[in-house]
């Protein structure tokens, strides 16, 4: 959807929100995001072993499927336990298919178009007191020093500059090194249905019921197609993060990568980075890095699998892959959480001929820790825990981990081609002509393509924007000593964060550190493994932003006496000559004074 005309907000208003959020810089437009619909999924499948023959095509489909019920399972004629039947997630284009007249898409245009308007109505009634209170500054090159910078313009990144320009913070700039409309994981990697977070999920709206989610999905929809929704689908997120984007008038520099961000001089920051037309310094009070949840380090794959293989025979599942190669081939999954399932579903749709998915746990993960901390208790002052609790918290996470979702393990199951390994883990790898060997302690698996869903390394100085900032910060294994036995050398390669999610200097003459703010996976240890996440924002929006505008209300300081003996906005406006007329102690006739 385009963005709307400047006429939508009240003349009143218009002067002092336009800039914060009017129109804008021109914002491309994003791809359609509606979801093709499914078919039913095959029957569900148990762990049958290895081996299939080279070149097997993909067997028949039973039209069954799992998901009902706590356990996914129902009674059949004998008594006997079976797969309940499938409820597939709703889809985007299912209440309103793309089959639709050009009227009734036209109705759905409009009612998105007035949704926009009346969200930028509510916000300008309550945006005062809407005035920008950052001084602009010149860097050393005598470019414009910005009282903001943000690095990655996803979810995170669109909601923090939003954040920011309510508060009276106009100069914020977002960068995203990738094209316009492919900012964040929806439409790359992420390959989920569905979101894992119940919809009621909120914060980027700022309480204002009109930039929610519900409202663009019932504008979308319909209030019916909405209250049937049990998650909110991956691609109807990604539309609403488009629309929300384009309604507030948030532009991002796209194919714009920062390579290193480091110290200029007295309060400023110099942000290299690379864009199309070559390298280019821009400069800032503040910077936020909004990178998602590998920007502690990088996805991951094991040295054993990079070691043996060419990488077109691997990818981690967090990355780009091409499903329509691996059709009629024999995928193998590493891994057991949310990503290894999603991408297995993701290989049985394109047609691979068997998907077997191992991991070393003998048992997947029943309960979900994460659940546990989704409290406004939790997620506001978690920070404020002892740094010996959050370790505890961050180790016991780790160790129990969380499942995949129900829907999603059931989608695999119910695939005759899909095949679960517990309690296999990968030793080594060979080849032997064409086809990859892994050895597990069940036996040799035979498989055609790797699929690894092993996470993120956890190393500062792997990331190209943290370059300069890496050796200077604080990390936990410098702050905390947990002991021999709740030692963990990942979690002690997590930053140490304040409490607004800066950095803190490793040692002295690093405090330009502070001025940094972490809002990514790497703040997971400080602040929570959720509070980056879509249902931390509401809770952890609010740290960041108080501590991102007292840095910058900080370098005002200095101006602030002289700005206000130099203020000389009329707020009474009477003649010059005014008390001339009102001169003495003299009094109309009729008026009686009482003698002092």
């Amino acid at each position: 959807m385009g963005l709307l005309p400047p006429h939508h907000i009240p003349a009143d208003q218009a002067s002092r929100v336009g800039g914060l959020f009017g129109r804008g810089d021109p914002v491309a437009r994003r791809p359609d995001h509606r979801a093709v619909p499914r078919g039913p999924h095959p029957a569900a499948v148990a762990d049958r072993g290895f081996g299939i023959p080279p070149g097997a095509q993909p067997g028949p489909q039973r039209h069954a499927g799992v998901g009902a019920g706590a356990h996914g399972r129902h009674r059949g004629a004998d008594g006997g336990l079976r797969p309940a039947p499938h409820r597939p997630p709703a889809q985007d284009s299912a209440p309103l298919p793309l089959s639709r007249s050009n009227g009734t898409r036209r109705v759905i245009a409009a009612a998105a178009s007035a949704l926009a308007t009346q969200a930028r109505e509510d916000l300008a009634a309550l945006s005062y007191p809407c005035v920008d209170w950052v001084t602009p500054g010149i860097g050393p090159d005598g470019t414009p020093v910005h009282a903001t910078i943000v690095v990655g313009a996803g979810q995170s990144g669109l909601a923090i500059a939003a954040a920011l320009r309510r508060e009276g913070v106009a100069d914020v700039v977002l960068l995203d090194g990738a094209p316009a409309g492919q900012e964040g994981v929806w439409d790359t990697f992420a390959r989920m249905e569905e979101l894992r977070t119940p919809k009621g999920l909120n914060g980027m709206e700022f309480g204002c019921p009109s930039l929610s989610v519900r409202a663009w999905y019932t504008a979308h929809h319909g209030a019916a197609a909405w209250d049937a929704l049990d998650r909110i689908p991956r691609r109807a997120w990604a539309g609403y993060l488009a629309w929300y984007r384009d309604t507030l008038g948030l532009a991002v520099e796209n194919d714009t990568s920062v390579t290193d961000i480091r110290d200029a001089s007295a309060d400023i920051l110099a942000v290299a980075t690379r864009t199309p037309a070559g390298p280019r310094i821009r400069h800032a009070r503040t910077v936020v890095i909004a990178t998602g949840y590998d920007g502690a380090g990088g996805w991951t794959v094991p040295a054993f699998i990079r070691d043996a293989l060419p990488p077109d025979r691997y990818h981690h599942t967090n990355g780009p892959v091409d499903f329509a190669r691996l059709r009629g081939a024999r995928v193998a999954v590493l891994g057991h959480g949310a990503s290894a399932f999603d991408n297995a579903n993701a290989a049985l749709d394109a047609g691979a001929a068997r998907v077997d998915l191992c991991f070393r746990r003998a048992r997947l993960p029943r309960v979900n820790p994460y659940r546990h901390i989704e409290s406004a208790g939790m997620m506001t002052h978690y920070a404020a825990l002892d740094p010996a609790i959050r370790w505890r918290i961050a180790r016991h996470i780790r160790l129990v981990d969380q499942p995949p979702p129900r829907r999603t393990l059931d989608r695999a199951l119910a695939n005759s081609r899909f095949h679960l390994h517990p309690a296999t883990p990968w030793r080594s790898i060979g080849t032997a002509g064409d086809a990859i060997l892994v050895d597990t302690p069940r036996g040799t698996l035979a498989c055609d393509h790797l699929l690894c869903a092993t996470g993120a390394a956890v190393d500062l100085t792997s990331r190209p924007e943290l370059t300069s900032l890496a050796p200077l910060v604080a990390l936990w294994r410098d702050r905390h000593d947990p002991g021999t036995e709740e030692g963990d050398d990942r979690l002690g390669a997590y930053p140490f964060l304040e409490g607004d999610f800066s950095f803190v200097p490793r040692g002295a003459g690093a405090d330009w550190v502070a001025r940094v703010f972490c809002f990514n996976g790497a703040s997971g240890v400080s602040h929570g493994l959720h509070a980056t996440s879509i249902s931390g924002h509401r809770h952890a929006m609010p740290r960041l932003v108080r501590g991102v505008t007292e840095r910058l209300f900080a370098g005002e300081a200095g101006r602030v006496l002289g700005r206000l003996a130099a203020y000389a906005d009329i707020d009474l406006d009477l003649p010059e000559d005014f008390e001339a007329g009102h001169h003495g102690l003299g009094r109309p006739a009729g008026n009686a004074v009482d003698a002092a």
